[in-house]
């Protein structure tokens, strides 16, 4: 009978804990980026207005 490949399945768990860990990371990333990333813009399209309203 065929014994069992431990160090192939430990593997393949450590290979899998490190995809979830760098997929959480990311999430986390993206999630910092996202609110920083909306304001900029929406001060952007104030200061758009402002020098419309200056030059007309």
């Amino acid at each position: 009978m065929a014994q069992p490949n431990f160090q192939y399945e430990k593997r393949q768990k450590d290979l899998a804990k490190k995809k979830k860990q760098e997929e959480k990371r990311q999430r986390k990333l993206d999630k910092g980026k996202t609110p920083s990333d909306e304001n900029p813009d929406s001060t952007q399209v104030e200061a758009e207005s402002v020098d419309v309203e200056k030059t007309e």
